[in-house]
């Protein structure tokens, strides 16, 4: 019986890891489809900072992009990467910047937050560029 349970959650597990794979993939092409039509309609990209966990920090970073959502939480870059900008506090990062790294993207951001504030990738790429009916 234990084998039996220990094989069924490793092929669960395997299950999971290919559907976050597959949407990953799918919301990488709408970033690149979306980061070419920002160029394509001028949509200018803006200095991106990045936030400490605490909330309480700004920091600069070397990206330029788009944020996804108000609270400018996550972004995609020029170079066609998602990034969730927040970073450890540090006095360090004060004084230097930070250096967000590129994250798998959701193909809903904010999905499971206990905020209640989910946005489907599509719906927050379209405001990004001027499209959305607000």
């Amino acid at each position: 019986w234990r084998d039996q349970r220990s094989e069924a959650a490793a092929a669960h597990a395997a299950e999971l890891e290919r559907r976050r794979a597959a949407e990953s993939a799918q919301a990488r092409a709408m970033i690149a489809r979306f980061v070419a039509e920002a160029r394509e309609r001028g949509v200018a990209p803006v200095p991106l900072r990045a936030r400490s966990y605490d909330g309480q920090s700004r920091y600069r970073t070397p990206l330029k992009g788009w944020y996804l959502r108000r609270n400018e939480s996550v972004a995609v870059g020029t170079d066609g990467e998602f990034y969730v900008l927040t970073v450890p506090g540090s006095l360090r990062a004060l004084l230097t910047g930070a250096t967000p790294e590129p994250s798998d993207p959701p193909l809903v951001l904010g999905k499971g937050a206990r905020d209640g504030e989910s946005i489907d990738l599509a719906d927050a790429l379209a405001i990004a560029l001027g499209t959305a009916s607000r």
